[in-house]
């Protein structure tokens, strides 16, 4: 059983930052990587950005040069460091554990319960 533990939200202003951070416990087969999603009411959840155990990273176009996703191995926690945040980033954020295919981040059925980020104009 994997378990999916978020924390760092809040409410900032435009052009702050936040770092997000969620600790896994547990395994299971096929987990090798770790995402960042996020969702706005009555929308999807959409991929933010992703990191695989070897380091291969995956950034939605729209956050590109501004958020930087990690992982501390030894804590077995993954970050989302969020910089010169917008408005239009405002969502719930969820971690996920996955895996990579080539390029491309492959969500499994753990999920974190969510952290709210708001930011203000």
């Amino acid at each position: 059983q994997v378990q999916l533990v978020e924390s760092g939200g809040g409410l900032v202003q435009a052009g702050g930052s936040l770092r997000l951070s969620c600790a896994k416990s547990g395994s299971a087969v096929g987990l090798n990587a770790m995402g960042w999603y996020r969702r706005t009411p009555g929308a999807e959840r959409d991929l933010v950005a992703a990191i695989s155990n070897g380091g291969t990273t995956n950034y939605a176009e729209a956050v590109k040069g501004r958020f930087t996703i990690s992982t501390d191995n030894a804590k077995n926690t993954v970050y989302l460091q969020m910089n010169n945040l917008k408005p239009g980033d405002t969502a719930v954020y969820y971690c996920n554990a996955g895996d990579f295919y080539g390029s491309d981040y492959y969500p499994m059925h753990f999920w974190g319960q969510g952290t709210q980020v708001t930011v203000s104009s």
